[in-house]
């Protein structure tokens, strides 16, 4: 009787063996230890295993780069060289655990500190390097007995430490939460809110794009302004649009463009294990980027963290001083004339004012956000002794922009007035202010409709369709603060650095973000149906449009009265053709 045909997993193991010459030396394991991601790594200067050619990080190109190593090569020649039936391709992919796997770490091994020829395991969720005899993830395998791995760069399966790869249709969700890819079809019903509810993998609904992004420590003043971003559409299409030419390989894209671009592919993802994203790889590439100005660590300003985005992605990408040069400036670049003129009192005015026959200097600037100042706060309680928390409606303080009103800037006057609107509107209403004594907050209320703000009077030229001088609201950053509206800056008698540092950093002095985001028309569809409602309140309920508010993983349906109630500082307003469109 003829002896049993050895294993395929057998075999292959052999050749390799037979082969190991092939590939590089092992390294032996430091043992030294430190935590990198949640998990216990070596010693960063242990010699990075692999023969595999140097790859780019967390690359978000939907191109598949082939793995030229030569354990792969070896293991393309054996699979031509052995009659494969198919029956070992599933030997391990039920020791698949779909809930460890978390993407959105930088690909990093977790004991070389590699970004070279990176594995993630399948059962634990690690990342490793290298698949070769004695490297990292070959020495994970055997001692841990996970088999099943995945390269993250050519988004291959494989079966460790046997080396033969596999492909099973079963594996298509964990590529789809790896690297989301998108059509056409898919931004056409993103642009017309048609995408349907998702599930994760506990069976928990939520709706694609409008999910919780986590917080790390203190990164909720970067988190509303991504989520602020990402939810304006031609800036979210133009991310997640396969066919956008400065995002092809080509075009040599910045890390910064890269990882923005795969953060919204899974900001937006219908497909995700869970209903959150962690911003962790993005925001590393945004503290080098800045030179630490914007940490996760550290409190910060949402209004200059979007500043600093918008300008460094124009140049990113390509932008110039000319308009429509970049999408930045596609989707917010106006122009607003300023004209400015020398202060001379007059006897007969209580306050300086413009003379039309003294010299004026006339410029004409781009702007990408408008600046809107709030009135003063009164200083003085009211009779019952209670604060006064006063308010403006929006038109009061956009009269800035009227070409009339004036204002001082030390020796100069200037007044202002909009030659160019942009398609999307951002506003910055200016709540602090600081001098060498205080640091002000400004608590006042600003009323504003959620539709329909017409600035046609704060334009000139006027444009020939009335659509293009109305706005609807599109998103809402406020404040959420415990903190009183003044504070002593600086130090002084009985106030040391070391206690006003333990102040701030306090429970009761918390300052936090949100954001408030239109998400189109409720469901409405029964409408027109009469039939009797037990609860009036669920009809309404079922009427007019949606709204959401996120803060950082919390994301909850809100009643438009909502948005009004808190201290806004930024918002996205929607020209009125586009969100009809």
């Amino acid at each position: 009787m003829s002896s049993l045909p050895t294993s395929p997993p057998a075999a292959k193991r052999q050749r390799l063996e037979d082969s190991s010459v092939a590939g590089a030396a092992p390294s032996s394991p430091s043992t030294f230890t430190q935590q990198v991601n949640g998990h216990t790594n070596g010693d960063s200067s242990a010699p990075a295993v692999t023969s595999a050619p140097t790859l780019p990080v967390a690359s978000s190109s939907a191109v598949v780069q082939p793995d030229s190593s030569d354990d792969e090569e070896e293991e393309e020649q054996i699979k031509h060289e052995e009659e494969d039936d198919g029956t070992h391709r599933d030997m391990y992919l039920d020791t698949i655990s779909r809930q460890n796997l978390d993407f959105d770490f930088e690909r990093l091994c977790s004991k070389s500190l590699s970004n070279i020829n990176v594995y993630a395991c399948l059962v634990c969720g690690k990342y490793f390097q290298g698949r070769g005899r004695g490297s990292w993830a070959y020495r994970h395998a055997v001692g841990e007995n996970h088999r099943v791995w995945l390269n993250l760069s050519t988004e291959k399966f494989y079966v460790l430490p046997e080396g033969y790869l596999v492909s099973d249709p079963s594996l298509n969700d964990i590529i789809n939460v790896l690297n989301p890819r998108y059509t056409t079809k898919d931004l056409i019903k993103l642009s017309k809110n048609q995408q349907s509810s998702s599930y994760t993998l506990n069976n928990q609904i939520y709706r694609p794009g409008y999910i919780g992004i986590n917080n790390i420590k203190k990164n909720d003043y970067l988190n509303v302004v991504l989520q602020l971003l990402l939810h304006i559409p031609p800036i979210r299409n133009f991310f997640l649009d396969p066919n956008t030419p400065e995002l092809k390989e080509d075009k040599k894209p910045t890390e910064l463009v890269l990882r923005l671009s795969t953060l919204t592919k899974r900001l937006w993802n219908s497909k995700l294990f869970k209903s959150q994203i962690s911003p962790h790889e993005f925001l590393q590439e945004v503290n080098k980027r800045s030179q630490g100005k914007f940490k996760m660590t550290e409190q910060g300003d949402p209004v200059e963290f979007l500043s600093w985005l918008i300008n460094t992605l124009h140049r990113d990408l390509g932008g110039t001083k000319k308009s429509n040069s970049s999408i930045i400036y596609k989707t917010f670049q106006g122009k607003v004339q300023i004209q400015t003129q020398q202060v001379i009192i007059h006897k007969e005015y209580s306050r300086p004012v413009f003379d039309i026959g003294r010299d004026m200097q006339t410029i004409s600037s781009p702007f990408l956000f408008l600046a809107l100042d709030l009135p003063a706060t009164p200083l003085f309680t009211d009779v019952n002794e209670k604060k006064i928390i006063p308010q403006v409606p929006l038109s009061t303080i956009l009269a800035k922009f009227d070409g009339k009103t004036t204002q001082e800037f030390g020796p100069t006057l200037k007044r202002h007035h909009l030659t160019m609107l942009p398609p999307y509107l951002i506003l910055h209403i200016k709540r602090f202010t600081k001098n060498n004594f205080v640091s002000e907050r400004n608590p006042t209320i600003v009323n504003f409709p959620l539709k329909g703000v017409d600035v046609s009077e704060y334009v000139d030229p006027k444009p020939t369709d009335p659509m293009h001088t109305q706005y609807d609201l599109l998103s809402n950053v406020t404040l959420d603060t415990t903190k009183a509206s003044t504070e002593t800056s600086g130090t002084g008698p009985g106030i040391t650095a070391k206690k006003k540092k333990a102040n701030d950093s306090s429970e009761e002095n918390a300052l936090t973000w949100k954001i408030h985001v239109r998400a189109g028309q409720h469901n409405a569809s029964n409408n027109n149906t009469v039939r009797k409602q037990d609860d009036d309140q669920d009809v309404k309920e079922n009427q007019g449009e949606k709204w959401i508010e996120l803060q950082d993983l919390r994301v909850e349906n809100v009643t438009p009265e909502i948005v009004f109630l808190g201290e806004t500082v930024i918002q996205v307003w929607e020209r009125r053709d586009l969100s009809n469109a």
